[in-house]
């Protein structure tokens, strides 16, 4: 979520800020932190060259987005485990034995070794792993490359955060929606806590809303913080989500309290998906869910009246085993209240008309309809796959002027857990090179065993990356990346919004760190496609973009904070939606043209398993951290030093456990090490396991992974059929069985702290 709200122009014009006094010595520099995936505005002071402060934004539209992650930024950053030359492996694969080289004879032999990968085995033998959230951009141009080169085999993190959500809402109203947080009278938190150090804007925007009297429901199994301020709480069980959803429709259809003109005008298969909500009366609901069904029908009823109502993207109905059908059924609700496109509700932005997308850029039209089909996983679970998406092609080109437009880099993807199995050797034909940017994938990803079996099969890996991850440890290059604080940034909104915002270079990267352009522009070269990157620089590719602005990028970075066009209202009126009806399809075609149901449904859980009776709610980031970076800054450590399992008073009688107790949580996948914190916040028989745990000063090398091996939660994170979303393949992280095992060692003993040592 890039931004919080779609914001006003007359807002934007009105909101300037006044510039603070400088200090002696200081230079300003107006930046947007890529810590996060969030992207707050703030201001980087620089001193002799160096950034030596992050502080919030003069601009009072972010003055209070900012948060402890961009604060410690540059210290984190010029840690002195910094890579900031490129490094060669020396010895087997994962011995932790490198070598410097120069960029020129790294790319040279990354050039020809790919060369012959794609010749033996054809350009799919070639996959990446990127995430725009990590990286602050792609692009576009690793896409551009791929298909030119003609491979389908990307792979990003959001195939389970956000860009699943931005794919599957296309097959309800064909785009992803942007809630107004500054008019609704109602929000709608599904799992979802935003703090003051996560999700900063977000938690300011609620704040706010709250504050002059929208209502906000929760829906957490955990007592949340958000939950404490909440009109009304629903304490469902982990993963019931979409059950929950069709309670609410139950309600809404039942009391008659859609918007009777717009899903008579504008939906289709409303009697369908009436008679599937008549499957869930309210007392299976509260059976599933765990909640009170006088509760459910009364949030129901909250979010259908007070309108207009907002329910902003959450992470957790990403990652379930009805991930697909919890998603659509939030799309269903936005629409047959009527909070679609209009103001206070959901606004479908589209592109802006004067600025080159990223996907444009991408250039997927060159990909042959042949590498197209294989890509992997598209015949199993093609939701966000080529095969998936080609019904919208038509649709999209109608409403939005563009064949593949890629919202948050989460269409047109391979499947990563058919892409992994195809680099373990168990896919229908081989995956033989590897390359991830800003993305730590064997911790990214489900099933970390399979993810590491098929990273040791790889002829070639290359990462680019700031600091030694678990995965850089097992390629052949790792080659030196810059960070947010080194490089210029056009954001768009990753590709769903047509709000941007400019973010000036505040500092020179150290060494040869060089920025995910150059990185892609050096493998167009070194494939011979030069052509394919003819921008000179970084500044030169977003001139190009900007033309039809008559601005130059420095020229919009140092004169405008936002740039925007004034937002329209019911757009559809006008072009129809982008799905094949162009209608809003609360009945997909596109799903059941794939041999889907065309409806949402619900699918129980698996009988209860006694060696496992307890539940792992895993996929929770620490505030201090962002997926699985940051372990190495000291400021953080010290508020989060290791790894905590949150359990109920509850749990903790009935298994025994202590406060500070080490335990193993271990399910048929896998075992991690983890503390334990008995929280009167959770529920019984819940066990809440944070997200990509690791510590860069333990040993490298394949044994341990600097503790990858002992702590990272993607070891129990399974991808077997019955734990995966059937149309997206996407795992089930909210509710899988475990248990819990108690050890008889106290705290690991840290390997070492100078690691953790910051550059003063």
């Amino acid at each position: 979520m890039p931004a919080p709200v779609p914001f006003d122009p007359e807002d934007v014009a009105a909101a300037k800020g006044k510039p603070r006094a400088a200090k002696p010595g200081i230079v300003t520099r107006k930046t947007i932190c890529q810590t996060c995936d969030i992207a707050c505005s703030v201001v980087s002071e620089v001193k002799n060259g160096r950034v030596v402060k992050v502080r919030s934004s003069d601009n009072p539209l972010f003055r209070d987005h900012i948060c402890m992650k961009g604060i410690v930024a540059p210290k984190g950053y010029a840690n002195p485990n910094r890579i900031t030359r490129p490094l060669k492996r020396v010895g087997a694969r994962g011995s932790g034995n490198w070598e410097e080289v120069s960029w020129d004879e790294a790319m040279s032999d990354i050039g020809v070794r790919l060369k012959a990968i794609i010749a033996e085995h054809g350009p799919e033998a070639w996959a990446v792993s990127t995430s725009q959230w990590n990286t602050g951009t792609d692009h576009g141009l690793g896409r551009r490359i791929m298909n030119h080169i003609g491979s389908p085999n990307w792979i990003s993190g959001v195939a389970l955060c956000a860009g699943n959500t931005a794919a599957v809402n296309r097959f309800t109203y064909g785009w992803f929606p942007l809630g107004d947080f500054g008019s609704t009278n109602c929000i709608v938190l599904m799992g979802h806590n935003p703090r003051r150090h996560s999700w900063t804007p977000i938690y300011s925007a609620v704040r706010k809303a709250q504050a002059r009297g929208a209502k906000l429901i929760v829906m957490d199994p955990r007592k949340s913080s958000n939950a404490e301020r909440a009109d009304i709480w629903l304490p469902l069980k982990a993963g019931s989500d979409t059950a929950m959803m069709f309670g609410w429709l139950k309600v809404i259809f039942d009391e008659e309290l859609y918007d009777k003109d717009f899903v008579e005008t504008w939906t289709v298969g409303f009697d369908e998906l009436k008679a599937r909500v008549d499957e869930f009366p309210l007392d299976r609901v509260a059976e599933l869910t765990g909640c009170d069904p006088d509760m459910i029908a009364a949030a129901a009823r909250m979010y259908a009246t007070s309108g207009p109502a907002t329910i902003p993207w959450t992470p957790i109905t990403d990652m379930q085993r009805n991930s697909t059908s919890g998603i659509r059924l939030q799309s269903i609700l936005r629409a047959v209240c009527g909070y679609i496109d209009v103001p206070g509700g959901e606004l479908l932005q589209g592109f802006h008309p004067d600025i080159i997308p990223e996907s444009e850029i991408e250039m997927h039209h060159v990909l042959s309809e042949a590498q197209k089909m294989k890509q992997l996983g598209n015949q199993d679970h093609p939701a966000f796959t080529y095969r998936g998406q080609a019904a919208f092609r038509e649709p999209m080109k109608r409403v939005w002027g563009y064949d593949y437009p890629n919202q948050v880099t989460g269409c047109y993807m391979a499947n990563p857990s058919a892409t992994f199995r195809a680099m373990a050797g168990k896919g229908p034909y081989p995956v033989k090179a590897f390359f991830f940017l800003g993305n730590n994938p064997m911790m990214s990803y489900a099933n970390m065993p399979m993810i590491i079996d098929g990273m040791m099969n790889q002829h070639l890996i290359v990462a680019h990356e700031h600091f030694m991850t678990p995965s850089a440890q097992l390629a052949d290059y790792v080659l030196p990346g810059d960070s947010w604080l080194e490089r210029p940034w056009l954001s768009d909104g990753f590709g769903w919004m047509s709000t941007y915002r400019p973010s000036e270079q505040a500092m020179e990267p150290p060494g040869e760190a060089k920025s995910t352009f150059e990185f892609w522009k050096h493998i167009a070269a070194a494939l011979d496609r030069a052509d394919l990157v003819p921008w000179e620089n970084l500044e030169a590719f977003y001139d190009y973009r900007l033309a039809a602005t008559g601005q130059t990028f420095r020229q919009l970075s140092t004169e405008t904070d936002v740039y925007l066009t004034v937002p329209k209202y019911r757009k559809y009126e006008t072009t129809g939606f982008a799905t094949p009806s162009g209608k809003v399809e609360l009945k997909s075609s596109v799903l059941e043209s794939l041999g889907f149901d065309p409806l949402p449904y619900f699918r129980e859980d698996p009988p209860e398993d006694p060696d496992y009776p307890l539940k792992l709610f895993t996929g929770v980031r620490e505030d201090g951290f962002f997926q699985t970076g940051h372990r190495h800054i000291s400021e953080m450590r010290e508020r989060h030093p290791e790894p905590v399992a949150f359990v109920s008073p509850g749990t903790a009688k009935r298994f025994h456990l202590e406060e500070d107790e080490w335990v193993a949580v271990e399910n048929e996948l896998g075992s991690i090490s983890i503390m334990i914190s008995i929280r009167e916040s959770m529920p019984d028989g819940l066990v809440r396991v944070p997200h990509g745990w690791w510590k860069p000063e333990m040993p490298q090398g394949i044994e341990g992974l600097s503790g990858a091996r002992k702590y990272a939660d993607a070891q129990l994170c399974r991808d077997d059929e019955d734990y995966l979303d059937r149309e997206q393949g996407i795992p089930h992280l909210k509710g899988v069985p475990c248990r819990i095992r108690k050890l008889v060692e106290t705290a690991p003993a840290r390997a070492d702290e100078s690691a953790l040592e910051v550059a003063k």
